[in-house]
């Protein structure tokens, strides 16, 4: 009797060393008492999902139709936003083989991309000038990834603004409009729209950060914005939310080549300026040279006492460009330009946006109010220079 309760003492002194033993090394690996208790197994991964969202769409209203009208803006846009392929050409290097003389290598094909928008049921696009700069081929891919063949109707290297027009006779493209984008205001909400890297249908939302208004016809004016804007995107539209066309996306901006920095600074055409030169383009054809004068006005127009002489509101001259037509023809500070060619306008920058559609070499008349007198002063339209 003594030797067999030795023996089950025995054997239960050794069975606790073991699960002694083996809660200790689990111990060692996260494995201890407690989750043996529990019934659970040594080694076992413990993961437990969380079954439902932690907010209820009823707790955030405004952002659920936010989100549900941003998608329905990108729907809404994404059709008209095409993909702009490029192919360019360039004859192979001539080299001198000492049996065969001269000898033309191969011609080398470049590549490009870049997007643009559909203006018109007609198949018209518009996109930047140094998409197309150049080029032997130019393809669009519509949203829905059918491939044209299109046309170059005619650009504006200094806006850097080109039309393009799709082959094949299709008259029912889905169009944006134009918003008037002297009205864009700092903080409003805008999307780029556009292919960047060759992705189809790329939506980045952001504000106007800031508008560059240089109310001169030497320099260019560009809507500023946070919105990404990468290489493809150049040439598509920067649209409001209305899905209208407040500019058309040129660049970004990285300051000092030294800074890395991946946050770059988005710039886009003025949605006028572009409507400009497209309208320019389609009375015109081919390519758009702006005119110039040399003329800084005040942002703000001048009213004319109507017993000087005029009821008119004029745009009043700050400063003139060293050399410009303008200082050339007589105009000084000071002035007050109230027409030109005898039409008067609402504003300076519709005067200076009147001059631009001039033909550089022709001759213009600028009605001018000064000392009290109204007087005429006839300009020759120059061409602007490179101010980009």
């Amino acid at each position: 009797m003594d030797t067999f309760r030795r023996l089950i003492f025995a054997i239960a002194v050794f069975m606790l060393a073991i699960i002694v033993f083996s809660l200790w090394r689990g111990g060692q690996e996260g494995y201890g008492l407690l989750n043996f208790l529990r019934g659970e197994k040594p080694g076992e991964e413990k993961f437990t999902s969380q079954a439902t969202p932690k907010l209820d769409l009823e707790d955030v209203k405004v952002l659920s139709a936010m989100n549900d009208e941003f998608a329905r803006l990108s729907a809404g846009v994404l059709p008209s936003v095409v993909s702009v392929t490029t192919r360019t050409v360039r004859r192979g290097q001539t080299a001198w083989h000492p049996f065969f003389g001269l000898v033309s290598g191969r011609p080398q094909v470049i590549p490009g991309l870049g997007s643009g928008a559909i203006i018109s049921k007609e198949g018209h696009v518009v996109t930047n000038y140094h998409v197309i700069a150049d080029v032997s081929e130019v393809m669009i891919t519509t949203n829905d990834n059918k491939k044209y063949s299109a046309s170059i109707l005619g650009a504006s290297v200094e806006r850097d603004i080109a039309l393009l027009k799709i082959e094949g006779g299709k008259q029912d493209f889905p169009a944006l409009s134009f918003a008037n984008s002297d009205q864009a205001k700092v903080g409003q909400l805008v999307f780029a729209v556009g292919n960047p890297f060759g992705l189809s249908g790329t939506v980045t939302q952001g504000i106007i950060s800031a508008r560059d208004r240089h109310l001169s016809d030497s320099q260019l004016d560009y809507l500023q914005t946070d919105t990404v804007i990468n290489p493809g995107n150049s040439g598509g539209p920067l649209v409001n939310i209305r899905g209208e066309i407040v500019g058309i996306n040129v660049a970004i901006y990285r300051g000092d080549e030294n800074v890395r920095a991946w946050q770059g600074v988005g710039l886009a055409v003025p949605s006028n300026d572009a409507k400009t030169v497209i309208d320019a383009v389609l009375t015109q054809s081919k390519n758009v040279t702006s005119g110039y004068l040399g003329l800084e006005l005040s942002s703000e127009s001048v009213s004319i006492d109507a017993s000087l002489g005029t009821s008119r509101v004029g745009a009043y001259v700050t400063d003139l460009d060293a050399g410009s037509p303008a200082l050339t023809a007589g105009v000084a500070p000071g002035d007050v330009i109230t027409a030109l060619n005898n039409k008067p306008f609402k504003t300076p920058r519709e005067l200076l946006d009147s001059i631009r559609q001039l033909p550089p070499g022709s001759g213009a008349s600028l009605t001018v109010f000064r000392n009290g007198q109204i007087i005429n002063v006839p300009v020759t339209i120059g061409r602007r220079p490179d101010a980009r």
